[in-house]
Parts: C-alpha cells; sequence; structure tokens
C-alpha cells in the first residue's frame, strides 16, 4: 500500500466506534446495528474524506461463557485514487467481570479493505479493555503488521460514556498513537440521546496532526436490536 495512504489510515487501529461491546450482545446471543455518520472518524482521522458514511454490524455472544464473535463494514475514502471504498472488519472476543468493580474485554480484529487497486492493507490488531464501573474505560491496541507493512503500532487511550439521565450520555476520551511513522494525540468529546431504538450522537473530534480529522463536528444515527 502507498505511504500516503498508510498515513491517511494511520487512525484506524481499533472499532471504538465500530466494534460492538460483548455485553450489547448479553440479553441476546444475536445483536445488530446499523447507522449513518456525517464522517466516520477514528482514532481523530477521517476515514471517509469528511463524507458521510453507511455502517453497520452484527454480533453474536456464546451464551453466558463471555465469548463472542462479530462483524462490522462501513465505506470509506481516503481521498487516494485507487483506493478503497470499502472496510469490512471481524473479531473474536471474550468479555468477562473482575470482580464488583471491573470488566475486560479481549478482543482479536481483522480489518480488511476492498476496492482498491494499489495493495492491500488487510491487517490484525489485539485491543484490550479494562473498565472501572462507570467511571473510566482503559483501551490499549496492538498491530505489529501495520497495513500489511511490518510496522508495530499501539494505541492508547483513556475514556468512557456516562449516563446523565432522561437517555443522554456524555460521551469522551483521550488517545495517543505510537507509530513507527510518527506519535500523535486524538481526543473527543461529545452527546448522545436515545429514543426507542434509535441513538443521536453530537461529538467532536480533533488531533494534533494536520490532516483530515482536527476539528471535526460528526453528527450520527444508530438504530440496533
Amino acid at each position: 500500500m502507498q505511504k500516503n495512504l498508510k498515513a491517511a489510515i494511520l487512525g484506524a487501529l481499533l472499532a471504538a466506534p465500530a466494534v460492538s461491546f460483548a455485553q450489547e450482545a448479553e440479553e441476546s446471543n444475536f445483536s445488530w446495528n446499523a447507522g449513518i455518520v456525517s464522517d466516520y472518524v477514528f482514532r481523530g482521522v477521517s476515514q471517509s474524506s469528511k463524507d458521510m458514511a453507511f455502517q453497520a454490524g452484527v454480533d453474536y455472544a456464546f451464551g453466558d461463557s463471555g465469548f463472542y464473535a462479530g462483524a462490522w463494514g462501513s465505506n470509506v475514502d481516503f481521498d487516494i485514487t485507487g483506493g478503497p471504498n470499502i472496510e469490512l472488519d471481524a473479531y473474536v472476543g471474550y468479555n468477562a467481570d473482575l470482580g464488583d468493580k471491573f470488566n475486560i474485554d479481549l478482543m482479536l480484529t481483522r480489518y480488511t479493505y476492498h476496492g482498491s487497486n494499489i495493495g492491500n492493507g488487510d491487517y490484525n490488531e489485539l485491543i484490550t479493555k479494562l473498565a472501572m464501573n462507570d467511571i473510566a474505560t482503559l483501551t490499549v491496541g496492538y498491530t505489529n503488521d501495520y497495513s500489511n507493512t511490518g510496522e508495530n503500532v499501539t494505541y492508547v487511550n483513556l475514556g468512557n460514556s456516562w449516563d446523565l439521565g432522561n437517555e443522554y450520555s456524555l460521551n469522551a476520551g483521550f488517545g495517543r498513537t505510537f507509530a513507527d511513522l510518527g506519535d500523535y494525540n486524538d481526543w473527543n468529546v461529545g452527546v448522545s440521546k436515545t429514543f426507542g431504538a434509535l441513538e443521536f450522537g453530537l461529538n467532536y473530534y480533533d488531533t494534533n496532526l494536520n490532516f483530515n480529522a482536527s476539528d471535526s463536528v460528526v453528527l450520527s444515527v444508530k438504530i440496533g436490536g
């Protein structure tokens, strides 16, 4: 894959907005989600050239074992001629409570990109999330072959979504990417409101990068079941 495409998708390591937690599937073995976003922003970097994206995913929880699997997809646009236009991710994981205060989620994700004629940027990432009640969640993602280049990239994020009552939630987080191409920070803050099966979101994203995602406000509508 061309180096400029690698830089453009440097933030696309963790499907934080992309991948559903196993907790969402605990009440039923099968769950699904679909949505529209005004910009697909991932780890501070736009994955859709600041255009609208359509996204959908499915999850399956294996009873009360804590194991789960799923898939998620979105249109993408890295503003590069011949680049991919579809992202499809598959993942497996294990989720468990650690006493009364903590929860751990271990997930292996396979990112794949389709429609490109300039190279294969598919890769795997191991993601660990440690949550303390509803206070905060620490996320660490690691890949030893980012974008099929053999480069090591680590992502660390501290954030959460807090219930404000009346179906409102406050979302915020701060992350840092450690990469051979260069380290950078990203942060976000926003609110969401649930109406039955619909969730509306308004989030602000920014980074200390100079391209694709600085000072971006994103509207989102999601439905799931």
